[in-house]
C-alpha cells in the first residue's frame, strides 16, 4: 500500500495533521486513532483514496487535499448549506478519489472510535455526493463542496452562473461538463466565447483569421479540452465545427441549439454583451458563465456585464448561481494566501476606492499633444482671422 501512504508516508502524515489524529499502518491496514469524529473523517478520506488506486489511478498529494477538504467542507442543502470549513489555509487540490474503506480504529480513551470500515464505494458517495464527470481521457470528481454543488448544477440546470476568484475550478469543470455531454450525445456541439480584453496590456492588431485572433484568449477553455478528449479529436472537432470559437462579439442574430455555451471570463462583458449573449440560448442547450468580479479588465468607468447580470438573474427561475471563495482555490497553496491577502486589503477600501485602483491603469488621460487644434482660425492679437481655406 505504499500508494496510500505517500513517499515516506507524507500522505499519512497530512491527513494526522489536518483531522488531528493519529495513524498506524500495518501491512495492507491502517489504524486510526483519535476523537470519534475525526476518525470517522480520516476513515472517509481513506477509504476514497483507496478506490481512487483501485481504478489504477495515482494518489497525489492534491487528490489527498481535496478528500480533505471535502470531509471538512459543508454542501448545499445540508446544515448551513453553502457553508465551509473555517481553516481556509488548508489547500485545495484533489482530483478523483472514491470508493472502499480500510482502516481500523484503536483509540482507547473516551471519544475515541474504534471499529472498521467498510462497503465499497459507499465511503466515497458520502465523501462526494455522489456526482462525477466522466470523460474520454479522465473522471473528474470535485476538489471541495462548492465545486460538487457546482458540478450538480452543471449536470441538472439549463443556465449556470459560477462566481469566484481565480483557480477555483471554474471553467475547467464547465468544459468537462461540455466535453461530457458531448461524448455522451446530449449536446451536439461545444461552443467556447470569451470577450477579447487584454489584462491591462495593449497587443495592438492580432496576424491571421478569426480563431488565430481570438486564440490568445481561448488558450485556457483549449487547455481543460485536451485533458478532457484525446488530442486528435479535439483537432476533428474543430475543424468540422462540433467544437466552436464563437468570439462573443459576433453572436448577435445566432440561435445557439443543442450546444453547451460557455462565457469566460464574463466579467469583461459589457451588460449590452451579456444581455445579449443570455438570449441566444435555444432548443436543448446548456450555458455556463463563468467570471471573477474582483478581475475586471474594462476600461475606466464601464460597468461589468457579469455585475449587471446579477442584479437581473438572481430573480429569473430556472438560473443557479454558485458562488466560490478562497477556500475552494484548487491551485497552488500560495495561491489560496495571495487571494486571501488581497482579500483582506479590499475589505479595508471602500467600493469607489477598490474600482478606482482596480482600474486606474486604463483610465486614459488626456495628453498636451491631444488638445484640439485651431483647424479654421488662427489668433493674433486676441482676434480671429479667417484662414485663406475659409
Amino acid at each position: 500500500m505504499p500508494e496510500l501512504y505517500g513517499e515516506h508516508g507524507k500522505h499519512l502524515s497530512r491527513i494526522e495533521q489536518t483531522l488531528d489524529v493519529s495513524l498506524a499502518n500495518r501491512g495492507n491496514q491502517v489504524y486510526v486513532s483519535g476523537p470519534a469524529e475525526n476518525c470517522a473523517r480520516a476513515e472517509q478520506v481513506l477509504g476514497a483514496l483507496y478506490a481512487h488506486l483501485e481504478r489504477g489511478a495515482e494518489v497525489t498529494g492534491g487528490d489527498v487535499d481535496g478528500a480533505l477538504r471535502l470531509s471538512l467542507g459543508t454542501r448545499r442543502g445540508d446544515d448551513g448549506a453553502g457553508e465551509t470549513s473555517d481553516d481556509a489555509d488548508e489547500p485545495a487540490d484533489a482530483r478523483q478519489a472514491a470508493g472502499k474503506g480500510n482502516a481500523k480504529g484503536n483509540g482507547k480513551a473516551t471519544g475515541k472510535k474504534t471499529g472498521k470500515s467498510n462497503g465499497k464505494g459507499t465511503k466515497a458517495k458520502q465523501l462526494y455526493g455522489g456526482v462525477a464527470l466522466r470523460t474520454q481521457r479522465r473522471e473528474v470528481l470535485p476538489r471541495s463542496a462548492t465545486q460538487a454543488d457546482y458540478i450538480k448544477a452543471l449536470l441538472e440546470n439549463e443556465l449556470v452562473v459560477g462566481l469566484g476568484p481565480a483557480g477555483t475550478g471554474k471553467t475547467y469543470l464547465a468544459v468537462a461538463a461540455a466535453a461530457t455531454m458531448l461524448v455522451d450525445g446530449k449536446v451536439d456541439r461545444i461552443i467556447l466565447s470569451r470577450p477579447a480584453v487584454e489584462a491591462g496590456e495593449d497587443l495592438g492588431f492580432l496576424p491571421g483569421d478569426m480563431r488565430d485572433k481570438v486564440d490568445p484568449y481561448l488558450r485556457p477553455l483549449y487547455d481543460a479540452l485536451y485533458d478532457m478528449l484525446p488530442g486528435p479529436q479535439v483537432t476533428r472537432s474543430l475543424e468540422s465545427g462540433e467544437i466552436e470559437i464563437a468570439p462573443l462579439a459576433f453572436m448577435r442574430g445566432r440561435t445557439l441549439s443543442n450546444s453547451f455555451v460557455i462565457l469566460d471570463e464574463s466579467q469583461n462583458a459589457t451588460p449590452m454583451q451579456m444581455k445579449m449573449f443570455l438570449t441566444r440560448m435555444g432548443e436543448n442547450s446548456r450555458m455556463v458563465i463563468t467570471g471573477d468580479p474582483s478581475q475586471i479588465d474594462l476600461p475606466f468607468g464601464a460597468k461589468s456585464g457579469l455585475k449587471d447580470a446579477m442584479e437581473i438573474l438572481p430573480k429569473v427561475r430556472g438560473v443557479d448561481i454558485i458562488r466560490f471563495g478562497e477556500e475552494d482555490v484548487v491551485r497552488h497553496d500560495m495561491v489560496t494566501r495571495i487571494v486571501k491577502a488581497y482579500n483582506r486589503r479590499d475589505a479595508t477600501l471602500p467600493a469607489a476606492s477598490r474600482d478606482g485602483d482596480r482600474n486606474g491603469a486604463r483610465k486614459r488621460r488626456p495628453s498636451a499633444e491631444a488638445k484640439p487644434a485651431e483647424s479654421q482660425y488662427e489668433k493674433q492679437d486676441g482676434k480671429h482671422e479667417e484662414t485663406p481655406n475659409d
